[in-house]
């Protein structure tokens, strides 16, 4: 169920939550996670928290070499950020050793606050939970993505009773550097 807060003269201020019957899709928090592939000592601070540190002198793996899904299968371990702190620093070397640095505004990003899905406005049924961030640094790109994961009136696999949602991942934005 939306909530909205109140101020003491009565206005609304915000709302706490997005819900099914709200459309477009909305959120007012979000979780956020981070990895790396093929860069040495990636680092990413979010919202004053050290969300990723590799090691300075192991390039970590590339995408290419990780598991298919890993990317898929990627979720925020930082639960319910109010939207939206300062932007995410990023400090790594790219694969041939090379040294950067960025500031990701997740803030700018997603500045409409609308949820990133691909379930059509009358297949959706339920309310909706904080939507994932997730920043990606591949070498000498970033890229963020969102997931959410929503709730559907059909199956999305035939046969099977959990499957009543999607949560595809969806490219949001990119910069190489």
């Amino acid at each position: 169920m939306a909530m909205t807060q109140e101020s003491g003269s009565g206005k609304t201020v915000g709302k706490i939550d997005s819900t099914a019957t709200e459309w477009p899709l909305t959120f007012v928090r979000h979780n956020f996670g981070a990895t790396s592939y093929s860069t040495y000592g990636c680092k990413v601070v979010y919202n004053g928290f050290l969300h990723l540190s590799d090691d300075e002198d192991v390039l970590q793996i590339s995408s290419a070499s990780a598991h298919p899904d890993a990317l898929k299968k990627l979720s925020a371990g930082y639960l319910s950020v109010r939207n939206f702190p300062g932007p995410a620093k990023v400090t790594w070397r790219s694969a041939d050793g090379a040294a950067h640095q960025a500031e990701v505004d997740i803030g700018e990003i997603f500045k409409d606050q609308k949820v990133l899905h691909n379930v059509p406005k009358e297949d959706v049924l339920g309310d909706l939970g904080n939507p994932d961030i997730l920043l990606e640094v591949n070498d000498r790109t970033i890229n963020v993505y969102m997931r959410a994961f929503v709730p559907t009136r059909e199956l999305q696999i035939p046969g099977n009773k959990y499957s009543r949602f999607r949560d595809d991942l969806i490219l949001a934005w990119s910069k190489t550097y």
